[in-house]
């Protein structure tokens, strides 16, 4: 019963031989081209090389500095918090709620610029110095989340 088994027909193609004669269809260059870099055996060149001219990567003056270690911070003022009333509990969820952040999930820093309103509770990542003195002297706390 083994024996008897084969692929279906037309499932299994034979090997294109090349550079076989012009009967084959591809005879002489062998589907290459004439001449050239790229009728070479073990024709392997990468799709930015320029033929030995400076590659553009090294023709383009370089400017500036991109730090890998930067931390994307978003930053509130103070001011900003009167949007939410006195008494109010100031977190990430509540900053995005009001439209003072855009929510993307990155750290917050509260800034000390402006008055700050009575009697917050503050939940944030990080707070500056004067921030927190404005906040604290309006009676409101301070508490820094990880």
């Amino acid at each position: 019963m083994l024996d008897r088994l084969s692929p279906r027909p037309g499932a299994k193609q034979s090997r294109r031989r090349v550079g076989r004669g012009p009967g084959s269809g591809r005879g002489k260059t062998a589907g290459t081209g004439v001449k050239g870099q790229g009728t070479r055996s073990g024709k392997k060149i990468k799709p930015w090389f320029e033929g030995g001219q400076m590659p553009l990567t090294q023709r383009v003056p370089k400017r500036g500095f991109k730090n890998i270690f930067r931390k994307d911070v978003e930053i509130v003022n103070v001011g900003e918090l009167a949007r939410l009333g006195d008494g109010a509990t100031v977190d990430q969820e509540s900053l995005a709620k009001n439209g003072l952040i855009r929510g993307s999930g990155v750290e917050i820093k509260l800034l000390g610029e402006g008055e700050s309103p009575k009697n917050l509770t503050i939940k944030l990542n990080r707070v500056s110095a004067g921030a927190r003195t404005k906040v604290e002297a309006a009676g409101g706390s301070v508490e820094l989340i990880a």
